[in-house]
């Protein structure tokens, strides 16, 4: 039938887009998701894909409404928060930032990187105690991660804790950071 037709064909237009994206054929990879869309208005990948696209080539805004209308076909899809979290933070829309890692956070509690990214914005604001906490929460879940306790490090700097600072610090040049290695020799002695 003309509906499994048009599915059919919007996931070989959607193919076809990816594989223009990663050879850096980044308009041609947008129209193809375009084409894929308009075959299955119902094809979450293409609206995410697309919305990438968009994103890698500066257009945030665009970016951001395609992962809301993928949001729209799937409410539960934690990459299409998280990734829409992140245009939203480079637009300076921090409050809608933190809204989409906060649901990231709820659908995937186990995700270090939300925990990272709403650490991220946390410090920025200022919110120092927050940013740790969320810093702690990702480093319980993947302590091998030097940049959680580099930042870490940086809150707690930021917080007035320095020795907490070089403690971090310490652990993320044993885990191969090179920065905290450096602020260890010029701060922590």
């Amino acid at each position: 039938n003309q509906e499994f037709n048009d599915r059919a064909l919007s996931m070989i237009a959607w193919a076809k887009g990816v594989e223009n994206e990663k050879t850096g054929k980044d308009q041609e990879a947008i129209r193809d998701f375009t084409r894929a869309i308009e075959l299955d208005p119902g094809n979450k990948y293409a609206f995410n894909s697309r919305a990438l696209t968009k994103g890698k080539s500066g257009d945030y805004e665009g970016a951001i409404e395609d992962y809301t209308k993928g949001l729209e076909i799937d409410p539960e899809d934690p990459l299409m928060y998280r990734n829409r979290g992140v245009d939203k933070a480079i637009l300076e829309d921090y409050t809608g930032a933190i809204s989409d890692y906060n649901k990231v956070i709820e659908i995937t509690p186990d995700d270090s990187y939300a925990y990272y990214l709403r650490a991220g914005l946390k410090s920025d604001l200022g919110d120092y105690q927050g940013a740790t906490s969320d810093y702690n929460k990702a480093i319980e879940l993947d302590p091998q991660y030097a940049d959680y306790y580099t930042n870490r490090g940086i809150s707690k700097e930021n917080n007035g804790d320095l020795k907490g600072a070089c403690a971090d610090w310490k652990k993320a040049a044993e885990l191969g950071d090179k920065d905290a290695a450096e602020w260890v020799r010029e701060q922590c002695q």
